[in-house]
């Protein structure tokens, strides 16, 4: 049993360190050029997904992270400002994944960060529930079984 155990973990503990994510910001479009996804709807196929403890990411991590922050009406001359960050995370600020938390600065600004586990989780308009986060539960729960008996 205890042979088992260590195989479903290793399963495990390799996907999150595989973990891969969307990685742009909006700030650095080019002007006239909505690549990440903060005006019109994030295009999934003009972007690959890199694996978040690669060189390429910008910050490893095991986590993906979409961050939207937006200016009330009026707040810059042209109409409403609004960004749009995806990248990979090493921590959820809550400490849990699969939520998105919000609020609005002191200027107006509202931001909006949701964390998520699974891959390319952070190219979707609304996050959800990893695998990696389900075969986590799973786990415990064999783990918990094993133990119990």
């Amino acid at each position: 049993m205890f042979k088992y155990v260590f195989v479903i973990l290793t399963v495990c503990i390799s996907g999150y360190l595989a973990i891969r994510c969307y990685q742009c910001s909006s700030d650095q479009d080019p002007k006239g050029v909505d690549n990440c996804g903060a005006y019109k709807r994030f295009n999934r196929t003009e972007h690959i997904p890199i694996e978040c403890n690669n060189e390429e990411s910008h910050m490893p991590g095991s986590f993906c992270m979409k961050v939207v922050q937006q200016g009330p009406r009026g707040f810059i001359w042209d109409g409403r400002w609004r960004q749009v960050i995806r990248r990979c995370a090493s921590v959820a600020e809550t400490g849990v994944t699969g939520v998105c938390n919000w609020g609005v600065y002191e200027n107006g600004v509202y931001w909006e960060e949701c964390y998520c586990a699974g891959d390319s989780c952070n190219g979707a308009g609304n996050l959800t529930v990893g695998k990696a986060l389900l075969s986590l539960m799973l786990l415990s729960g064999v783990v918990y079984s094993y133990l119990k008996s």
